[in-house]
């Protein structure tokens, strides 16, 4: 079979860009960490956890931003204990690695994660806060991303919009490295 051409491959890569942006898109103008940023029967792991690491200040002043924020169900499934432990614990260090992850300096919507990947053939990698890479990719009709260690985390909702920063709900945790 033959491979398709470049473009066809760039036709299909707008289409997309098109369709994920319109399914899944919200406008706020508040704060990240704002109780209303995404359904907050969703995400009180994720707010206590910004919490318990003092990054409340980088993410309400700092930005552009975009933040992939794994749901409590992506906690839950990442570890509870794990969790518990990294929350409770003195040295918040590790908290704060996780969490810088999760956060990619600029505003990256889906259309332009998408615009990345079809330039990098498929696949576009972006450094997170944090120092480490975080690659994007395609499988079907979603945006999934695969950490150093390679676990993976699709976007389920896309382009929650704030006044500093773009915010993709994801359904796993990723990692920079084993914890």
């Amino acid at each position: 079979m033959k491979a398709p051409s470049n473009k066809i491959l760039l036709s299909l890569c707008f289409v997309l860009s098109l369709s994920v942006y319109g399914q899944n898109s919200k406008t706020f103008t508040s704060d990240i960490t704002a109780e209303r940023t995404l359904d907050s029967d969703r995400h009180k792991i994720l707010f206590e956890a910004v919490k318990a690491s003092e990054m409340e200040s980088l993410l309400d002043e700092a930005g552009p931003l975009t933040v992939f924020a794994p749901s409590d169900a992506a906690f839950e499934r990442f570890s509870n204990g794990k969790v518990e432990e990294l929350l409770n614990s003195e040295d918040k260090s590790e908290l704060k690695s996780l969490l810088g992850y999760h956060i990619v300096a600029g505003h990256l919507t889906a259309s332009k994660i998408l615009r990345a990947m079809c330039r990098g053939n498929g696949k576009a990698s972006f450094t997170t806060i944090q120092g480490k890479k975080l690659v994007a990719h395609m499988d079907g009709y979603d945006i999934v991303l695969t950490d150093p260690i390679g676990n993976t985390a699709r976007i389920t909702t896309a382009d929650v919009r704030q006044k500093n920063s773009v915010i993709h709900e994801i359904d796993s945790v990723i990692q920079p490295t084993q914890m």
